[in-house]
């Protein structure tokens, strides 16, 4: 019998990890360690926790935000279909307000150098460069880390931002 001494986690993707329901911060790190439960994913690093200000719908609490770099053997839509899975089984239902209040929201922001546009998944993530709260905190794991569709690093989408949009706060209860 051959073994095989390939790496089974042989993708990189980032993952945006948000919550501005009931615990937060415990909605989050429980999203974060439901990632490697599956055995198909490594957590290989993450970003500080922050509180952002909400985007787009605003009338709601402000969010816990971070970042968690994986590496995975699951391909892009297995990996989403278990982000789908993790936040439901955190008591996401379905959003009756778009942009508006979750328990848990994970989302794929880059997966490899990898351009995909279907009706279920985009990815790069299609608002990440809008997006303060994605940003601060890929940056704080990659900045170098470069933007397939828009070949800027994540340390050029974060400049044009200034500290009165997007408010961003890094949260003194980070371990």
């Amino acid at each position: 019998m051959a073994m095989s001494t390939g790496d089974p986690y042989q993708h990189t993707a980032y993952i945006s990890i948000g919550s501005n329901m009931g615990n937060k911060l415990l909605n989050c790190q429980n999203g974060i360690a439901a990632l490697p439960k599956s055995g198909k994913s490594v957590l290989k690093a993450r970003s500080r926790f922050y509180k952002t200000e909400p985007v787009d719908y605003t009338d709601q609490d402000w969010f816990i935000n971070a970042m968690v770099k994986i590496e995975t053997s699951l391909d892009p839509f297995q990996l989403f279909n278990e982000l789908k899975s993790i936040e439901q089984a955190a008591g996401r239902t379905c959003d009756i307000v778009r942009f508006g209040p979750r328990v848990l929201d994970l989302d794929i922001i880059l997966y490899d150098d990898q351009v995909i546009e279907t009706p279920q998944l985009t990815v790069p993530h299609p608002r990440m460069h809008e997006r303060r709260f994605v940003l601060q905190p890929l940056c704080d794991m990659d900045p170098g880390v470069v933007h397939p569709v828009l070949k800027k690093e994540a340390r050029q989408l974060l400049t044009p931002f200034n500290d009165d949009e997007q408010r961003i706060v890094p949260c003194s209860f980070d371990f």
